[in-house]
């Protein structure tokens, strides 16, 4: 029989506690780096803590929010959807096309929400049955398609007026609650409570964490994997003319060049949250906390008069260190399950 070193035995257990409490920090870390964020902006401008520019930061992020939100879904199963600016974009004009020729606000929600969910029927269905060997190449061309087919709708201009529904959803504050509280806020609470039950309740959102975290466990299970790959890129699309919706509500109008690189935000968004491309791991709380993330580093740096440049300099740096915790995180992980292995 082999007697276990007591000193070693101890040694083990107190490296598995100090590798457990650093996974915690990682797991933990956009969240704790976004309330630094927040504290330092408020001590650096004494106009970021007040309730009105912190109405400014939730109808700034909302946009981001729900594309972040279509893209995890993507993301989960191991893709990426390079389309959803453009998507919105095409569903803005289209919209506000219709809205133009009938005046009807339901029948304008309708055709924005159908355009999105149009073109990421489009990606899905291209990128399964065409048998291509990742989603990149599919959702580039229809970032170009659509931002295109927005142009050549609206002419290259923006085509102004909107229904007051999609003006309440958009543009108006919730007086009733708070003068200073957007509408969209609420609109993203409800698309994150939505999609949350839809990933942990439903059989569907599970095996959408199984297409992306073990392929070929999902194969083997007989998972419809051809259908959940579809369904998240409807999804994606979907939220993009939601999106579509808060973007021309604000303005007042359907424009082309709407959504110009959103996609590099809902990404970045659901990268620094904390999701990974590998697939299989992540929340709709990561994307919710990259997307502040992002809105309040712009808003900070704006109120800073800080030249737009470096905004962008400042949020790759972050992409970058979320991606390499990403990494650390799961090494480490790995590397904890042995020790705990080895402690049992």
């Amino acid at each position: 029989m082999r007697i276990q070193d007591p000193d070693r035995a101890d040694e083990g257990l107190l490296r598995l506690k100090a590798l457990g409490a650093l996974l915690v920090l990682l797991r933990l870390g956009p969240v704790l780096i976004l309330g630094v964020l927040v504290v330092i902006m408020a001590n650096l401008s004494p106009v970021f803590a007040t309730t009105q520019n912190l109405g400014n930061v939730l109808a700034q992020t909302a946009v981001i929010a729900i594309l972040a939100i279509g893209q995890l879904l993507v993301i989960l199963t191991r893709g990426i959807d390079l389309s959803v600016g453009s998507s919105l974009a095409l569903s803005a004009v289209v919209g506000a096309t219709v809205f133009g020729s009938s005046d009807g606000g339901a029948l304008t929600v309708l055709a924005m929400l159908g355009t999105g969910a149009a073109v990421g029927a489009v990606n899905g269905l291209v990128l399964v049955y065409g048998r291509l060997p990742h989603p990149f190449i599919i959702t580039l061309a229809t970032l170009s398609i659509a931002r295109g087919l927005a142009l050549g709708i609206s002419g290259g201009q923006p085509i102004r007026g909107m229904p007051d529904v999609v003006s309440t959803i958009g543009g108006d504050s919730a007086t009733w609650l708070a003068a200073w509280l957007p509408n969209s806020t609420f609109l993203v609470a409800g698309v994150a409570v939505v999609t949350t039950v839809f990933l942990t309740r439903i059989v569907w959102g599970r095996w959408i964490y199984a297409v992306g975290g073990n392929p070929d466990g999902a194969r083997r299970l007989g998972i419809p994997r051809s259908a959940v790959l579809i369904s998240v890129y409807v999804c994606s699309g979907l939220l993009a003319g939601v999106a579509a919706i808060v973007t021309s509500g604000r303005l007042n109008a359907g424009s082309p060049t709407f959504g110009d690189l959103a996609e590099l935000d809902a990404i970045a968004a659901v990268v620094i949250g904390g999701a990974s491309f590998l697939g299989g791991r992540g929340h709709v709380g990561h994307a919710l906390v990259g997307a502040f993330m992002i809105g309040v580093i712009r808003n900070g740096m704006n109120l800073l008069n800080i030249e737009a440049y470096l905004q962008l300099i400042v949020i790759g740096v972050v992409i970058v260190i979320a991606v390499e915790s990403d990494v650390l995180r799961g090494r480490l992980e790995s590397r904890f399950r042995v020790l705990q292995a080895a402690a049992s």
